[in-house]
């Protein structure tokens, strides 16, 4: 591969440290970004101040040159407020997904294109390859564990031809060790596991400062009400702590209704089913032929099972699974080559 441009998107991470790395190594001339997305009390997972300031100075030990693109307003209307907004519509949304959609491979590509560079890179573990007929194909990250191609189903055959995913081929610990090798700063660093403006455990209040709380029933599906909830906002489909009800056997949030605000709970047999809806699904290639069967993905590291998808979005799958939450990602698969995905209705 002839020498490129590249604008490498580092997050202050180990993988999109090594990805500089390796992009340097390839004779490519490499310059960093950071995207500065929020500085609110909760900046805690990537794109933190502290990771602005490991990204830099990795970028110093490597020689390129780094940059800080502040794109907070845009993350606040495309990542942040749907967020909230979708808490109390009953949904459960992935932020990083959409931050994806409209910040790394939205707005980044944009800026990259009126910079001039021939290609964006990222640290995610995932895998571009190109078929016999020329079209591109996304596939797993070497390490099913880490494996982030269930977060990127968004891209299609312009996105690809201009993304580079130098880690893909490695394991996290090929990563670390390259790291290491090298003396970056990031080498031991540890996973961020949280949303980058909200902790985990201050979900609840962050939404409810944004939208309002909207309490209601509490209800078991023969719809008989069993209690009271303080807020919709609080619940997910699947969900099983704080519930705020004891009926003898575990009971799992099975629906959140957002018109009535009325949470659902029921048994384990009851959150089963087999089958879902996708809306607004997004192809890398070609949507899959309708009797064509497909491994359907619908968690970031869940176990695929096999099913089918019709032109509407109806997934029909060959054995009972848990619901899935309105808002989350369900992505579609060949074997190791992500086919697309789309929106759990």
């Amino acid at each position: 591969m002839s020498a490129r441009r590249v604008l490498v998107a580092m997050s202050g991470g180990v993988d999109s440290s090594v990805a500089a790395g390796l992009l340097r190594d390839a004779g490519h001339h490499v310059t960093g970004v950071t995207l500065r997305l929020w500085g609110g009390k909760t900046d805690s997972g990537c794109c933190s101040v502290a990771d602005v300031e490991d990204a830099r100075r990795v970028a110093a030990q490597l020689d390129i040159p780094h940059y800080v693109f502040n794109l907070a307003d845009t993350f606040e209307a495309a990542v942040v407020r749907p967020y909230a907004e979708a808490h109390a519509a009953g949904r459960t949304p992935n932020p990083c997904v959409e931050c994806n959609r409209s910040i790394k491979f939205g707005v980044l590509l944009e800026r990259a294109d009126a910079l001039g560079f021939d290609a964006v890179a990222t640290g995610h573990h995932a895998r571009i390859d190109r078929r016999g007929d020329g079209r591109l194909r996304l596939r797993r990250g070497a390490d099913a564990a880490k494996d982030q191609s269930y977060v990127l189903y968004m891209l299609g055959q312009h996105e690809l031809s201009r993304v580079l995913l130098p880690v893909g081929e490695l394991t996290k610990a090929e990563v670390r060790a390259h790291a290491a090798r090298r003396g970056l700063r990031t080498a031991d660093k540890a996973e961020s596991m949280d949303v980058c403006f909200v902790r985990r455990d201050e979900r609840l209040q962050f939404v409810t400062e944004r939208v309002g709380a909207r309490p209601g029933p509490l209800v078991d599906t023969g719809g008989r009400v069993v209690g009271r909830h303080s807020g919709i906002e609080g619940f997910t489909v699947g969900q099983r702590r704080g519930l705020g009800v004891a009926v003898g056997a575990p009971r799992y949030v099975v629906d959140v209704d957002a018109a009535s605000a009325t949470v659902t709970i029921g048994s384990a047999a009851e959150l089963l089913s087999q089958r879902l809806v996708v809306r607004t699904a997004h192809w890398v290639d070609a949507a899959p032929a309708i009797d064509r069967p497909v491994l359907v993905q619908t968690r970031a590291h869940g176990t695929p099972v096999e099913g089918r998808v019709d032109a509407d979005g109806v997934v029909d799958l060959a054995a009972p699974t848990r619901r899935v939450a309105p808002g989350q990602v369900v992505a579609f698969y060949e074997g190791d080559a992500l086919l697309g995905g789309g929106i759990a209705a």
